[in-house]
């Protein structure tokens, strides 16, 4: 079986109507071109709130499900197209998640994803906005195969994408938010970037399945997004890839019966010794 996916890399607008408009009217010439499986990029209806910290950011946040979610879904049923998209979630009272939606091809709201890890780095401020997620690492059933969800930091944990596939996910989809800060980016930002890009291809090969991070594009405030979405079939091999200035929708057909292929000839899973991994649960190995 093959499926086509679409990643929307795109700039923020300045305003939340603007942004949904910009990308429902990405995701429309995603379903024109064919896309099955539509995946927007990490809190994609705003700009990034995480550089400073501000109280004001959390009038954004919204419900999952909710009437977002709901714009979501009536797209998704009238264009059979199963759907991803990060939002900035107010699960109650002082208790704020970074959250994707999944969405079947039918319109029907599948559940979450809670992003599992938090980081609080210079200008990444999320440990000021997000509770750490507490609904594990999942996978859904859609219309088009079996996917995951992972968000951004997740992306830099090995564990994250091995225990994802091994819920069964054939392709993992990564919504980001990672770019450069100005500071930084002469010294050391190509390097920042082979990282990312390295890190989350060999979660393609050793979990045997296909990896789709859409990032954000364009420069808010002190982080210039590099863009650079990209798909890595279960190789590792960059298949598609975009580019780092400007928005774009980046496609590519992922035959899912590859899958099977590459876990028989690399049978990973096979060969784990689940036995020897319990140290895995501690924070760190102390040698004394």
């Amino acid at each position: 079986m093959k499926v086509k996916i679409a990643l929307l890399q795109e700039k923020e607008r300045g305003s939340t109507e603007a942004n949904w408009s910009r990308s429902l009217e990405h995701m429309e010439k995603a379903a024109d071109q064919g896309a099955q499986i539509i995946c927007l990029q990490e809190l994609f209806a705003g700009p990034y709130p995480c550089q400073e910290e501000t109280p004001d950011n959390f009038t954004e946040a919204v419900a999952i499900p909710g009437p977002e979610t709901e714009r979501l879904q009536e797209f998704a049923q009238r264009r059979e197209c199963v759907v991803v998209a990060s939002m900035f979630e107010k699960r109650a009272a002082g208790i704020f998640h970074n959250t994707a939606a999944v969405i079947d091809a039918d319109g029907r709201y599948l559940g979450k994803y809670r992003k599992m890890h938090i980081p609080d780095d210079p200008y990444f401020y999320e440990k000021y906005y997000f509770t750490p997620g507490d609904l594990g690492y999942r996978t859904w059933e859609t219309r088009y195969g079996k996917i995951g969800v992972l968000i951004c930091w997740d992306q830099w944990f090995p564990e994250a994408a091995r225990l994802t596939a091994l819920s069964g996910a054939q392709i993992l989809f990564y919504p980001t938010a990672i770019g450069w800060l100005k500071a930084e980016k002469d010294q050391v930002g190509e390097s920042q970037w082979t990282a990312w890009n390295t890190i989350q291809r060999s979660h393609a090969v050793a979990n045997g399945c296909y990896v789709a991070s859409v990032n954000r594009v364009g420069t808010e405030s002190a982080i210039q997004f590099w863009g650079r979405s990209f798909v890595a079939d279960p190789y590792g091999c960059e298949v598609a890839s975009a580019g780092d200035q400007e928005e774009e929708i980046l496609f590519h057909e992922c035959d899912l019966g590859l899958i099977d292929q590459i876990r028989q000839d690399w049978p990973f899973f096979r060969d784990r010794r689940i036995d020897s991994y319990a140290p895995l649960q501690k924070r760190f190995l102390d040698n004394d």
